[in-house]
C-alpha cells in the first residue's frame, strides 16, 4: 500500500495561544522562514465590536495588539487591491470583504494553497505574476491615435470587456485550481492558470487590440490554455463575481476557429 508523508519541515504543529479566551478565536497559520522551525497554528481571541467587523480587522488589531511580528498584505480595504487574499475557512477570499458575522465558530486563517510562503500569511506571488507578464498584458496596436485623442470604440464592443477588465489579480481563483496545483509550476510553458487566462481574455476580447492572432497562437498548446478541464473551483472563488472558467472556454472557441 502506497503512503504518502510530508517532509518533516513542512508538517504544521500547534503553535501558542496568545491571549485569554475571550471572544472569537482565531487559528492563524504561522511560518518565520529565519528560524529553523516547522509551520504552526497559533491562536488568538478577539471580541468583536462595531470597529472590527471584517476578518482583516481582525487581524490588523492583533497585529496591533497582541502580535507585531504577524505578518500580511493589505493596502485598500475595499476589495479593490487584491492584496488581502488568502484561505479563510477553506475557502480563497479577500480579508477585506470576509465578514465575521457569516463565519460561525473559529476562523481559521491560512495563506493562499499551492504558493511558497515568504512568511505568514503572505506567499509568494513572483510566479504568478511572470506567468501575468508572458501574456503581454497591455494594448497592441499598429495604429497611433492622434495627438490628445482616446482611441474610439462603441458601447457594444465596450461591453465585451465587462467581466474581464474587473479582475483585481488577487489569484483566488488559480489557487483554488488543482490543475494550477499540478501544472502550474515556475516552467513557463506550464499551465497559465485562470486569473492570467482571464486577463488574457481581457485583450484578446478588445477590439482596439491589433494582436489578437498573435495572443492567440501564443496560448495554443497543451498547457498553456488546455490544462483547464472547466470545473469551476475559480468562478466559485472569485470574490468579484467573475467567471474566469467561461473567458477560458471562450478562449478555446476563438484558438479553435482561428484560421489565421
Amino acid at each position: 500500500m502506497v503512503q504518502f508523508r510530508l517532509p518533516k519541515n513542512s508538517k504544521v504543529k500547534k503553535g501558542k495561544t496568545h491571549n485569554k479566551p475571550v471572544g472569537k478565536k482565531f487559528n492563524i497559520y504561522r511560518f518565520d522562514p529565519e528560524k529553523s522551525e516547522n509551520p504552526k497554528i497559533d491562536t488568538f481571541y478577539i471580541e468583536e465590536n462595531k470597529s472590527i467587523q471584517m476578518v482583516l480587522d481582525a487581524l490588523i488589531a492583533i497585529k496591533d495588539d497582541i502580535d507585531p511580528s504577524l505578518t500580511f498584505r493589505r493596502s485598500c480595504r475595499e476589495g479593490i487591491c487584491g492584496s488581502c487574499s488568502m484561505n479563510i475557512n477553506g475557502v480563497n477570499t479577500l480579508a477585506c470583504t470576509k465578514c465575521l458575522d457569516d463565519i460561525k465558530g473559529d476562523v481559521n486563517i491560512y495563506p493562499l494553497p499551492h504558493m511558497f510562503v515568504i512568511k505568514d500569511l503572505v506567499p509568494d506571488l513572483k510566479n504568478a505574476y511572470e506567468q501575468y507578464n508572458s501574456i503581454s498584458p497591455w494594448l497592441k496596436s499598429k495604429l497611433n491615435p492622434k495627438k490628445n485623442s482616446e482611441r474610439i470604440q462603441s458601447k457594444k464592443d465596450r461591453s465585451k470587456l465587462d467581466g474581464s477588465i474587473e479582475c483585481i489579480m488577487c489569484f483566488c481563483c488559480s489557487t483554488s485550481c488543482p490543475s494550477y496545483w499540478w501544472n502550474g509550476d515556475e516552467n513557463k510553458k506550464n499551465y497559465l492558470g485562470p486569473a492570467t487566462l482571464l486577463s488574457a481574455y481581457r485583450w484578446i476580447a478588445d477590439t482596439r487590440d491589433d494582436a489578437t492572432n498573435e495572443r492567440l497562437k501564443k496560448l495554443n498548446d497543451s498547457m498553456s490554455l488546455y490544462r483547464c478541464h472547466t470545473i469551476m473551483n475559480c468562478t466559485s472563488a472569485c470574490p468579484k463575481g467573475l467567471n474566469p472558467a467561461k473567458a477560458i472556454a471562450e478562449i478555446k472557441k476563438k484558438v479553435a476557429f482561428n484560421k489565421n
